[in-house]
């Protein structure tokens, strides 16, 4: 029944309307381009074929794309505003984050505000299946990366966050 139905969703998205089919993957990465290619490229004859695709449209992504994603973003441990779909896939993603434990909260908020003043952004990690301490753990260990390591992180982080979100869209 799943299979049918991320078949279905893949069929959907290829025969949409270019705008149809943007929406459905634009709330994935705040990367314009990114999607526009994915939706150029249709129609893809299978979930995995699209999946690859989508994967190597980020091989190339360096600072200015991080940038532009990174503006959708909210801090790790502060939750997304609005209802944009962008801001409901974040807020699950980071539901691990226990609001209850103010001590990880507090910490996370000390982190993120170190991690901005010493790499001039938001810090970016793959949220989904980690816990609170996990993403704190990850946060102070890259806090001793260079500039250029934690870019390639930073980058990497977002690709898993891409993919992930993807693969959400056909999964439905």
């Amino acid at each position: 029944m799943i299979a049918l139905a991320a078949k279905n969703a893949l069929a959907e998205f290829n025969e949409a309307p270019e705008h149809e089919a943007l929406s459905l993957i634009t709330p994935c990465v705040a990367i314009a381009a990114w999607a526009e290619h994915l939706v150029a490229a249709r129609p893809f004859s299978a979930i995995d074929v699209l999946q690859h695709y989508a994967a190597q449209l980020t091989d190339d992504w360096g600072t200015t794309e991080l940038n532009q994603a990174l503006s959708a973003h909210p801090r790790i441990g502060e939750k997304a505003q609005g209802n944009s779909k962008e801001a409901a896939l974040s807020k699950n993603e980071q539901s691990a984050v226990d609001g209850q434990k103010s001590a990880l909260i507090v910490a996370l908020a000390q982190g993120n505000a170190e991690y901005e003043a010493r790499f001039g952004r938001v810090f970016l990690i793959r949220a989904k299946g980690r816990c609170g301490e996990e993403i704190l753990g990850e946060l102070y260990r890259r806090l001793k990366n260079s500039a250029v390591e934690e870019e390639v992180e930073a980058l990497e982080q977002l690709r898993q966050i891409t993919l992930l979100r993807l693969e959400g869209v056909f999964a439905q």
